[in-house]
């Protein structure tokens, strides 16, 4: 691995944005500053070939990684992005990121990150399982119950999760339904999962909306990826009485000032895989979601996507980060400067964590509780987590994302200096 203290990434990358957010919190840290130089390197990169045979006989060779950011806290977590971008850099941040929201609602986990540089629809069913069985044979050496636990991101879900389990579990001679989180329901997976990111990012926007005092009956919602987690957080809205206006992902985006129906949205991206042909509204061009008036603006697809130029043109009271890294940080001061609220993705979008951190103690337990109690313990964590970062942001007059690398950057070193350097 080279010295990553010798490169100098772009700011608007993945790591240099992540970078930048560590820069911010420095001067907060106190006498733990002296342990920061140890947020801006990941404790273990892996880079692996990832061969197999096509179904035409051939065989193609796919790039894959996994990043352990810390294991200071706990084992690794983090999940695994299968998409045609993949890149170390991003991983990387993708992992510090993880080790941030971890520490950010006080799970005992450190952030670790995986991917392969793939377009899975390009696959069939069965390379795309090859594909998983044999990249879990190649992290093997790293992962495991206690080690560092996988967990589904961009393009992967709980069927790729169920090969990852099964081929570590016969790699090791023993079930091992611990070693990734979100799994099917049968193979020890938690109720509550597939929603939980969305109901997280709903969750923090009802407590900020609280705070800045934005009723949800007829609040303006507009949603960037329509995926498990902007599906599942505009559900919700709308259930609190609030109006989707505007919806964008990879098949195209559409606009209502009175109103997405919620059903027939849901009707549309489960037949046709996305929300592009829905009639219910006005199909309009890429770049004018970003000029949509509403109240709270959800970006829940890919990282960069709130940049200087769209930071400067969303008409938005509070943004809630569903992806992870989509404000770029010369983005994120625009929109403080122009007086709009950003909810950082590492407590936006930590619901996912926190009930894959839920389904792991399930695992160890073989006890397993309902999708109310799961509801529950998530909404209070979430409640708490929010509440201690808004205070510190209160506290020292910084935004909401410097206060939330605050808390958990203080949780990560307090922990490294506790344990001390060994040998």
């Amino acid at each position: 691995m080279p010295n990553l203290s010798f490169v100098h990434p772009s700011p608007d990358s993945p790591w240099g944005t992540y970078l930048s957010q560590v820069d911010r919190v420095v001067p907060y840290l106190g006498h733990l500053a002296r342990w920061e130089e140890t947020l801006r390197r990941p404790k273990r990169t892996l880079i692996v070939d990832v061969p197999i045979e096509m179904d035409d006989g051939s065989v193609a060779h796919f790039e894959g990684y996994r990043v352990q950011h810390s294991l200071t806290r706990g084992p690794g977590k983090g999940g695994v992005r299968y998409h045609p971008d993949v890149t170390l850099e991003e991983v990387m941040a993708l992992a510090a990121w993880m080790t941030v929201k971890c520490a950010a609602v006080n799970l005992p986990y450190g952030g670790a990150k995986g991917g392969i540089r793939v377009e899975p629809r390009n696959l069939s069913m069965k390379e795309l399982e090859r594909l998983t069985r044999r990249y879990t044979s190649e992290i093997g050496l790293i992962i495991g119950p206690d080690k560092d636990i996988p967990a589904p991101d961009v393009n992967t879900n709980a069927q790729i999760m169920a090969w990852m389990m099964d081929t570590y579990s016969m790699n090791v001679g023993s079930t091992a339904t611990g070693v990734v989180t979100g799994k099917p329901i049968p193979l020890g997976g938690s109720l509550g999962r597939v929603k939980a990111t969305g109901r997280g990012v709903f969750v923090v926007g009802r407590e900020a909306a609280r705070r800045v005092g934005i009723n949800l009956d007829g609040a303006r919602v507009a949603v960037q990826g329509f995926g498990n987690v902007g599906s599942s957080a505009a559900e919700l809205f709308t259930g609190a009485g609030a109006k989707i206006v505007a919806v964008q992902d990879h098949t195209g985006t559409v606009y209502n000032p009175k109103g997405l129906d919620m059903a027939g949205l849901m009707s549309e991206l489960h037949g046709h895989g996305g929300i592009g042909g829905f009639k219910g509204g006005d199909k309009i061009k890429p770049e004018e979601f970003w000029d949509v008036e509403n109240e709270f603006l959800i970006p829940a697809a890919l990282e960069g996507q709130l940049n200087t130029e769209r930071a400067k043109r969303v008409r938005t009271r509070v943004v809630l980060e569903g992806a992870n890294g989509p404000t770029i940080p010369d983005g994120d001061l625009v929109l403080g400067e122009r007086g709009i609220l950003v909810v950082p993705d590492v407590i936006a979008n930590a619901g996912g964590v926190t009930v894959s951190y839920f389904e792991w103690v399930q695992d160890f337990s073989s006890f397993f509780w309902t999708e109310d109690e799961i509801n529950v313990r998530l909404d209070r964590i979430m409640i708490e987590a929010f509440k201690r970062i808004w205070e510190t942001a209160d506290q020292h007059r910084i935004p909401l994302r410097t206060a939330a690398f605050v808390v958990a950057c203080t949780r990560v070193l307090q922990a490294r200096e506790e344990r001390g350097l060994y040998p």
